[in-house]
Formats: C-alpha cells, sequence, structure tokens
C-alpha cells in the first residue's frame, strides 16, 4: 500500500504544521519507530534498564530499617552511584541516538522523496552523535540560563532550541556553533506560530504523560494506605523499591520517551517553514522541477 507523501519544504500555517506532523508520523509509523529501534534500541533498553536499578536502589537506600548496619548503608550508596552514572549516561545516548535517527530519517525521506535508507540513516547517526552531543549540552546550558533569568527568556529560548538539531541536520554544512547561532535567527522568522505550536503539543504531551501516569498514581495511593485512611509509614519508605512501582514507572518514562519523537518531528516540519519563509529553497527549487518536467 502507498503512502502518501508529505512535502517538507514548503511554508505552512498554524494548521498545517499540525496537521502534517501527525501526518507524517501517522504515514511512517511502521517504517519509522522500526527505524528508531533497530538503531536506538539497545541505548533504549539500557536505560530503561537502569531507571529500574536506579527506583530499586534508591529506595532501598532510603529504607532506614537497615540504618544501623553499616555494610547494608555502604553496599547501597556504592550500588547507587553506578546506578545514577549509568542512568544518566544511557538516558544521554538515547535521548541523543532517538533524535539523530528522528531527523535523519525525514532527511532520507526528503531526499529520496518518500522512500528511506536505513544504511544511509544508521551511518549518519554514528557519524554525528558527538556533535549532537555538544549541541545537546549547549542546548542544555541555554534552557537552563533562561529558566534562572526568568519564565519569559524560557518561552524565547524554547523555540530556537526546538530547531537547533533540525538545521544541524538539514544544513550540512553547518557546524555545531553555527546551527546554535543561526537557530536564534530563523526563530524570529515567524516566532509566534512555532511558540503556538509547541505550546499546544506540549499541553497534549502533558495530558498524554497523566494518562500514562493514571496506573501508577492509583497504586501508589493503594499501597499507601491512602485511600482506606491507614498510612503506614514503613511502606512509604519502601514505596520506590516496590517491584510493582518500579515497572509502572519504566513504563510511563518509556511512553513519555516516545511521545518525546512528536515534538521531534513538529520540530522538524517547523525547520522547514522557517527555513522557507527566508530562503524559498524549496519554492526554487519545485519551480526548476517544473521546467525540466515541461522540457
Amino acid at each position: 500500500m502507498n503512502r502518501s507523501y508529505i512535502e517538507f519544504r514548503k511554508q505552512r500555517d498554524f494548521s498545517s504544521i499540525l496537521s502534517d506532523t501527525f501526518g507524517f508520523i501517522r504515514n511512517e509509523f511502521k517504517p519509522f519507530i522500526k527505524a528508531i529501534f533497530n538503531i536506538a534500541g539497545p541505548a533504549i533498553i539500557i536505560f530503561m534498564l537502569s531507571l529500574a536499578a536506579y527506583n530499586y536502589v534508591v529506595g532501598d537506600l532510603f529504607n532506614f530499617t537497615n540504618v544501623n548496619d553499616p555494610n547494608v548503608n555502604t553496599t547501597s550508596v556504592i550500588l547507587t552511584i553506578v546506578a545514577v552514572i549509568t542512568y544518566f549516561v544511557s538516558a544521554i545516548a538515547a535521548y541523543i541516538l532517538t533524535a539523530s535517527t528522528t531527523l535523519f530519517y525525514i532527511k532520507s525521506y526528503v531526499d529520496y522523496k518518500g522512500n528511506i535508507n536505513e544504511t544511509e540513516i544508521k551511518s549518519n547517526v554514528y557519524k554525528s552523535f558527538w556533535s549532537f552531543f555538544g549541541l545537546s549540552f549547549l542546548k542544555g546550558v541555554t534552557l537552563v540560563i533562561a529558566t534562572m533569568l526568568c519564565v519569559l527568556p524560557v518561552f524565547y529560548a524554547m523555540i530556537p532550541m526546538a530547531i537547533v538539531f533540525s538545521i544541524y541536520v538539514f544544513e550540512p554544512k553547518r557546524s555545531t556553533s553555527d546551527a546554535f547561532s543561526q537557530s536564534f535567527t530563523l526563530a524570529n522568522a515567524d516566532f509566534w506560530t512555532a511558540f503556538g505550536v509547541f505550546l499546544i503539543l506540549g499541553v497534549i504531551y502533558y495530558i498524554l504523560s497523566l494518562v500514562f501516569s493514571i496506573p501508577s498514581i492509583i497504586y501508589a495511593l493503594l499501597s499507601t494506605g491512602v485511600f482506606s485512611g491507614e498510612i503506614d509509614p514503613a511502606n512509604i519508605n519502601s514505596f520506590s523499591a516496590d517491584p510493582v512501582v518500579i515497572v509502572l514507572n519504566v513504563f510511563n518514562t518509556f511512553f513519555q520517551f516516545l511521545l518525546n519523537i512528536i515534538l521531534m518531528v513538529a520540530g522538524a516540519v517547523i525547520y522547514f517553514h522557517l527555513h522557507e519563509k527566508v530562503n524559498f529553497t524549496g519554492t526554487y527549487d519545485r519551480i526548476s522541477e517544473i521546467g525540466k518536467s515541461d522540457d
């Protein structure tokens, strides 16, 4: 069954950005998700396992029934340090590999007019890992500084940071520093449309995250005795080490991680909208293709 092709290189209005974001994910869902798990899957699995280990170790660390046993506390601290390091390293790797796979998939989709070359995507993802790491660091520092300044700078910095990866991928001649500086220039081309899209997507993301969190919330209320009115402090101390809680938290984090892909695709769609608004490269290319077909 042929999937309808979505043209990325064009200007869009607010509703078209949203519809094309979800339209692309719907049309390309199977090969898209397959590519993500083939490339980023191992890092995602390690991330989920390390999250489970981290929750268990931290829960055991705060189990004060063994507070007088120095061997238990020392072991727990060592395990916690290992779990924390593994958790953060795997989380960064999973995020970078997922983001780069998403964008290089779209690049392949655009370059080959709806088809993809997964071997090329994988090669590009691995080659650009450290560049994405550098951009992720700059992105994180920028958002932290903006948060420290005030609320408004965060809202402004949100849009450039949402398209900075796309600039690096779709404009391969740019370095990481060029992509970072260009993101602020390009974001001003149609800031409020981009801001509105991410505001709506942020609300959708928040609502869906709450939906996936409902089982964890219900279990937490039941297991700690909130519904019955008999709250047991011992249950609260060891709550995060509960295997059921750990499994629910892992699944909740996993679904939130997948939902984040929607924001990544939207960032690419917005990038092309802003780029076309400034440069008209896609429009010129389509005009030249019409001329060639007439010949």
